[in-house]
């Protein structure tokens, strides 16, 4: 049976502003107040999506949430028409208004976590979705992305879906950003790397050792294929709020920077022993420095097996700005390992945000009788992507200041552009879906 790596990207919404919301993430706290720019975000991650697909490989998408989510605010007590809850929020609140206008599930890497059908013990995909505990405004997407994950994997033959974790902190979960899969082959029984934090100096972890451990129960993964390692503080303190700030794996590739784990030396030795085929590269300090990679997201990038099983990095413009960054991309070229191609996309909207190529996608794995039961409205070609361009185009700012959220218009305007979607979508009603 053949299997296929299909990228799953976050549709950019129209509210994509700079609050500054994520604590210990840099770039969103440096940005914080500048002037967004919705559509040409929206823009960049479709040509990077169109990117992913001119390589051979599928692309699919997860739509935008509603937002401002005035289901939150509703059920914290303020009440009456759309309209008046944004005026009495804005005037109140301003601070939660910001967090429920987030337009943060674009990053679909924090969507939840997959296990593809060949690693389960019941041979089916298996998705949980993140449960995002660490921040407020990234809590409130969590029952959203389970219903659209549902919605688009919704063969009960092929799919298992599971809700996002309870607890809290204490089974905080930030998906796949956290995760990697190791395996020589995409059809083949794989091992699962899970990275876990404790709380740093200046900043807290985000992914607990106890929500990695429950969704390798729930995906039914056995003990020999999963691994579980702890991340480094000083990356951590370093503005690496997320693993894949300093690291990724795909195939038998795992590129990461040298100070990503706690304990280095045992870390590669738990992962060589239970995936003896895996072949480490990696950035020195010495060459690459945790400055280096967090400004220029050298790690944040998608590690793609291509058709003829080369390996290729798509990496933020940024990566290649960078001289010691691209110095180390020319020599990880230059020698015998899977990488042998480098492509450099603008995604700067959403890095100035915090998020690069790996942060706005979700890798799923499919046989091609799986890949055939997905909603095929959710999986994009050529066509459908100038749709979403279009509609993008007609119902997306240039221009978003934070003072932008407190106007009602702006409210409708992005209501008026999910209703458009999901009629675009076959969803029916936004109205009915989403709110």
């Amino acid at each position: 049976m053949t299997y296929s790596e299909y990228n799953f990207d976050g549709l950019i919404g129209p509210t994509h502003n700079y609050a500054g919301l994520s604590f210990g993430n840099l770039a969103s706290a440096t940005n914080a107040g500048r002037a967004s720019n919705p559509r040409e975000a929206a823009l960049q991650g479709l040509a990077k999506m169109r990117e992913v697909m001119s390589l051979g490989l599928g692309q699919g998408f997860l739509p935008p949430q509603d937002r401002p989510h005035l289901k939150t605010l509703r059920a914290l007590g303020f009440s009456g028409t759309d309209k008046q809850i944004i005026e009495k929020v804005a005037n109140k609140e301003p601070q939660l208004l910001a967090n429920c206008y987030a337009a943060s599930p674009m990053w679909t890497a924090n969507a939840g976590t997959v296990a593809p059908s060949p690693d389960t013990a019941d041979g089916k995909v298996h998705f949980t979705a993140a449960n995002l505990a660490a921040n407020f405004h990234r809590s409130i997407e969590a029952d959203t992305t389970a219903r659209v994950l549902l919605h688009i994997f919704d063969d009960e033959n092929f799919f298992v879906h599971h809700q996002p974790l309870p607890g809290a902190m204490h089974f905080g979960d930030e998906g796949a950003a956290n995760h990697g899969r190791l395996c020589e082959n995409h059809g083949d029984k794989a091992v699962h790397l899970f990275v876990y934090g404790e709380d740093g100096q200046k900043f807290p972890a985000r992914q607990k050792l106890r929500a990695s451990e429950a969704i390798a129960r729930n995906h039914k993964l056995s003990d020999d294929q999963c691994v579980f390692v702890q991340q480094s503080a000083t990356a951590l303190d370093a503005g690496a709020f997320h693993n894949d700030v300093v690291g990724v794996a795909n195939g038998r590739v795992l590129f990461l920077h040298e100070q990503s784990f706690a304990d280095r030396d045992a870390a590669y030795a738990a992962i060589r022993e239970k995936a003896p085929f895996v072949e480490i590269i990696e950035a020195q300090a010495s060459t690459v420095s945790l400055e280096d990679c967090i400004k220029s997201y050298l790690f944040n990038s998608q590690l793609l097996t291509l058709p003829g099983g080369e390996m290729a990095l798509l990496l933020p413009s940024e990566s290649e700005e960078n001289p010691r960054v691209k110095a180390f991309l020319d020599e990880t070229l230059s020698k015998n390992n899977p990488i042998n191609r480098v492509i450099f996309k603008n995604v700067r909207e959403s890095m100035r945000n915090g998020g690069g190529p790996a942060c706005l996608r979700l890798r799923v794995v499919l046989s091609e009788e799986e890949a055939a039961a997905v909603n095929p409205n959710f999986i994009l070609d050529d066509a459908q992507i100038t749709r979403l361009e279009e509609w993008v185009k007609a119902h997306y700012r240039d221009h978003v200041l934070p003072e932008d959220l407190r106007d009602p218009a702006f409210m409708e305007e992005s209501f008026a552009a999910m209703e458009a979607l999901t009629k675009i979508l076959s969803m029916g009603s936004f109205y009915d879906f989403q709110r």
